[in-house]
């Protein structure tokens, strides 16, 4: 069973324009609230995405574009919860699984030279999907509200230091308790 994505918008390629097609993506509350649920944060106010999918020779789709988004999360500091801007280029390709180059499990690849495309899944480039997909990629994984400063333990003087000090604690300890 799998479950719905909170983000959908699935174009099929074959309908696209030679020029190609530019849309406009603003989910509404209830989707925004989806996609807030599966990046596991508290909410997010607003997101809006422009997306261009223009056709190649070969089948293979070029998308392009940018997605801004306002996110709450929360502070890995104070524990707070607090508003941050998202913004992330979009650019990827896409190509029918014929032409994605296998790789075979344990094969070594050279990432930095390595720009697979994404499989189309049925002819269809969900645009929703990718607009998800680079939010999520926006998304800080240690959030820190701004002016938030982590104060650790003070640092202990040189005669806490000594691994001697921890048993003269201790020793002073027994002492106490045998009177």
């Amino acid at each position: 069973m799998t479950d719905a994505l909170p983000l959908t918008h699935p174009l099929l390629v074959a309908s696209l324009p030679e020029d190609g097609l530019t849309l406009k993506i603003a989910p509404d509350a209830a989707t925004r609230a989806a996609l807030a649920k599966d990046f596991g944060i508290p909410g997010i106010p607003a997101v809006k995405a422009e997306v261009t999918l223009r056709p190649e020779r070969g089948g293979t789709v070029h998308v392009t574009g940018h997605v801004d988004a306002v996110v709450t999360q929360t502070c890995v500091v104070t524990l707070e919860d607090f508003d941050s801007p998202v913004s992330e280029e979009i650019d990827l390709r896409f190509a029918p699984e014929d032409q994605i180059p296998e790789i075979r499990p344990g094969a070594e690849i050279d990432v930095t030279e390595l720009d697979l495309p994404d499989p189309l899944v049925d002819g269809t480039i969900d645009a929703g999907a990718v607009v998800a997909e680079f939010l999520a990629l926006g998304l800080d994984p240690y959030p820190r509200k701004p002016g938030a400063e982590f104060k650790g333990p003070a640092e202990p003087g040189p005669e806490e230091t000594s691994p001697f000090a921890a048993l003269g604690r201790l020793r002073g300890k027994d002492d106490e308790d045998s009177n």
